[in-house]
């Protein structure tokens, strides 16, 4: 499909009139403020502390730890990025799978007594490169995001799924080599993982955390859980007993560090996996996105918030259920997301290109940005003493600030969560805050570059825009890989 690509909008009334085209509602401011005056500078009050302006840095992995867990030098530079983005609340800086088995990939960072040290290193990076470039640190909030892949682990070789799922999927598991009921966690797994995520909360809490994210979005563990419809047992079924590792997880960690603060990074909303459409691809092109066949799984039981009677459109009964239950936690920090990267790229992340394992677009990226704010403005109305971070503003690109301000200045999400965008341009928001002009050479352009080297085994980053990347020895492979 042809989209106009966001740098050949040249105005704010351009871009609106852009998207008057599209026939979505998405809103933007015609300048950017600054100083006090700036929405994204308005603090936030937080257990019993201030968390210092309105954006946030989103966790990342990048591909490139040890094959036991510990840290590495890329990843101390990337958290000291995080620091000088001046983003006073930083997301989990990182994945960090609670147990070996857990992990996405061999590289992964892990959380625990051998790797505490390391952990605590990128913690202090983080808060060294803040204090540099931002001076007060004591409104600076860093949570560790803690995290089991399920579906997607990859432990021990890149290119070898080991999955350990919560129920057999009719569509995920060929897509996922999801053979046998072996893969499936039993009870007695799941009450030996929340005891993993508690030893984690307590390394968490003893390197100087602010809160942990017990993770909830993007098809992981705990994720699917929320859709074990067709699971038996205990933590199956029902609404209770999907959230029930939840429940035993924060309790679990509320044993061992009462004093940690707790938020929960949700995918508010899924829909059917999709895949390429072979018959219109063109010649070195995957093909646009199509919907995997699903008309022999209705009622659709295999997704959280979803309309069971046609996937494609997403059901906010069970998310609103979901944030009730966080409240009744006394868990207010909660980041929005989407669907799953791994299988629905263009819900979550939308982006001008794809990366190696998508599809074409079908529909104009700014559509999906639209879906996600509008969905956690609709979630903010019915929570307004929730924090709320959204997520889906990468590919905005200049007028980020613009379109943040407005939904910041009318109370329709509290704080504008950053992914990519800040590999390849850390201070973009604080530029904006300070009236400083944008440095347009270095705005992400979603090329997937990030996203397409881990799928290859290579570490994440902006091969495009990031001189680290870009010379790295991996680059070359990566150009190969685009051409193939």
């Amino acid at each position: 499909m042809k989209i106009t690509r966001i740098p050949l909008l040249r105005t704010v009334e351009q871009f609106r009139q852009y998207v008057a085209e599209l026939g979505i509602d998405l809103q933007i401011e015609d300048s950017i403020a600054v100083g006090s005056d700036s929405p994204l500078a308005k603090p936030i009050p937080w257990n019993g502390r201030t968390i210092g302006n309105s954006w946030t840095i989103h966790p990342m992995e990048g591909w490139d730890g040890t094959t036991t867990g510990g840290i590495t030098e890329p990843m101390v530079r990337r958290w000291e990025r995080f620091g000088e983005s001046g983003a006073k609340l930083i997301w989990g800086g990182e994945a960090m799978a609670v147990k070996p088995e857990g992990r996405a990939n061999p590289n992964q960072i892990i959380i625990n007594e051998e790797n505490k040290a390391g952990i605590a290193k990128l913690r202090e990076a983080a808060v060294e490169a803040h204090q540099k470039g931002f001076g007060n640190t004591d409104d600076l909030i860093i949570g560790f995001q803690l995290t089991h892949s399920g579906r997607f682990c990859r432990p021990n070789d890149k290119k070898k799924l080991e999955s350990r799922v919560a129920y057999r999927h009719p569509i995920l598991d060929k897509k996922f080599n999801v053979t046998s009921d072996a893969q499936i966690m039993t009870d007695d797994e799941v009450e030996r993982l929340v005891e993993d995520y508690a030893r984690a909360a307590k390394i968490a809490w003893e390197v100087g955390a602010d809160f942990v994210d017990v993770k909830h979005c993007h098809g992981y563990l705990l994720h699917e859980f929320l859709s074990a419809h067709t699971r038996p047992g205990k933590y199956g079924g029902s609404f209770e007993n999907r959230t029930r590792p939840l429940r035993e997880i924060v309790a679990a960690i509320r044993a061992v560090a009462p004093k940690l603060g707790i938020g929960v990074r949700l995918s508010a909303f899924d829909v059917v996996p999709y895949k390429p459409n072979p018959e219109a691809a063109e010649p070195g092109k995957l093909g646009p996105g199509i919907p995997e066949d699903f008309s022999h799984c209705l009622p659709y039981r295999y997704a959280f918030g979803v309309n069971q009677e046609n996937p494609l459109e997403y059901d906010l009964t069970e998310p609103l259920q979901f944030l009730d239950l966080l409240r009744q936690l006394d868990i207010r920090l909660v980041n929005l997301s989407a669907a799953s990267p791994y299988y629905n790229p263009h819900i979550g992340r939308p982006a001008g290109y794809p990366p190696s394992d998508g599809y074409q677009l079908l529909e104009d990226p700014l559509v999906g940005v639209a879906r996600q704010l509008n969905v956690v403005k609709e979630l903010k109305a019915k929570f307004p003493d929730l924090i709320l971070v959204g997520t889906g503003y990468s590919y905005l690109q200049e007028y980020m600030p613009h379109v943040a301000q407005y939904y910041l200045r009318h109370g329709y999400v509290d704080s504008v969560g950053i992914g990519r965008a800040v590999l390849s341009y850390p201070r973009m928001l604080a530029d904006a805050v300070e009236g400083k002009p944008c440095e347009t050479r270095m705005v992400c352009r979603t090329f997937s570059d990030c996203t397409t080297a881990p799928r290859n085994g290579l570490p994440s980053g902006c091969y495009p825009l990031d001189q680290f990347y870009k010379c790295s020895k991996e680059a070359p492979s990566l150009k190969e890989i685009k051409k193939r």
